[in-house]
């Protein structure tokens, strides 16, 4: 009988979707679900063991709970309406520290907009169990499949910091704010909301799996390929200080990791104007054709982009 740890995150998702039973506009497969009533939610788990990086502080991580599923509902260009906190804490964790991961998943609801509606404690070995609510309030939601050939594909931010911090744990190389990126990330909520209004959009994702992941999963789910510009992709200030002290590719550092929170999207090429308008700020980094094949084009020579490591 097979494993669990026989198969990929990806491939048991797949496996469940083709048996349960689903509900609503849009279910398993988007960054969020879209309830008949027009609610959206999203639900993601954060724990110590895989989610707490060394530095990080208890209420830096009740913030990145609550901030991982804020950023799937920005993607949908949905604007949040509530938080369901679900913590599973060890009997002797400090009562304080449980305290500050509440403060910190309430600090980032009250970034967002929202605030924290209801949720459930129980022993256990540091979990939360987060889910998001929003609304599109008339607004059509931005999915993973639409991205048609010939639209532009574009980025809300520099990529690369997560990945920097990352390495400044590991090699000790001072770069405070790439610690800070991958300790607090900002959902792009107020992004989302934007784009999705302009009704230029044609996809998004967060890049929460890194680049190369979230490409490959939109252009898959659209049924299109995608050519990416290496000159074009926007890079964090300390992106190529991390790769050249650790040797590490830059290419790794800004497809392979994850933890980025950024928006990726696809356009219409000829509705530039209203993406401009909405003040926005944002990289275009490629396009997408009709290959089933999502590449880079670097110094004349196209190689495959696969999906990350995250």
């Amino acid at each position: 009988m097979p494993l669990l740890s026989d198969t990929d995150e990806r491939s048991l998702i797949d496996d469940f979707r083709s048996f349960i039973h689903t509900d609503g506009i849009i279910g398993p497969g988007d960054d969020a679900a879209i309830l008949s009533n027009g609610t959206v939610a999203s639900t993601d788990m954060v724990s110590f063991d895989r989610h707490f990086p060394a530095g990080m502080t208890y209420e830096q991580f009740g913030w990145y709970a609550a901030a991982v599923n804020f950023s799937d509902i920005a993607s949908m260009g949905a604007r949040p309406i509530g938080f369901l906190a679900g913590l599973a804490l060890p009997d002797n964790l400090e009562k304080q520290n449980a305290y500050d991961i509440m403060s910190g998943i309430s600090q980032c609801c009250e970034y967002c907009g929202t605030g924290v509606i209801g949720g459930d404690t129980k022993p256990g070995p540091g979990i939360i169990a987060g889910t998001a609510l929003g609304s599109m309030d008339g607004r059509k939601p931005m999915l993973r499949s639409g991205a048609n050939p010939g639209d532009i594909i574009a980025v809300t931010g520099p990529l690369g910091g997560p990945a920097s911090g990352f390495l400044d744990i590991e090699y000790g190389l001072g770069l405070t704010s790439a610690r800070n990126s991958l300790y607090v990330p900002i959902p792009k909520v107020a992004e989302g909301i934007a784009l999705a209004e302009t009704n230029a959009v044609t996809s998004c994702m967060d890049i929460s799996d890194g680049l190369g992941t979230t490409l490959n999963t939109l252009c898959s789910q659209s049924n299109v390929g995608a050519l990416v510009e290496w000159d074009f992709i926007p890079k964090d200030e300390h992106t190529m200080e991390a790769a050249e002290s650790t040797g590490t590719p830059l290419r790794e550092l800004l497809f392979d990791f994850g933890g980025e929170y950024e928006l990726l999207f696809t356009a219409d090429k000829n509705r530039l104007k209203q993406l401009y308008d909405s003040e926005v700020e944002f990289h275009i980094i490629g396009m997408v054709n009709d290959s089933d094949r999502v590449e880079l084009l670097k110094d004349g020579e196209r190689s495959v982009i696969g999906y990350g490591r995250y």
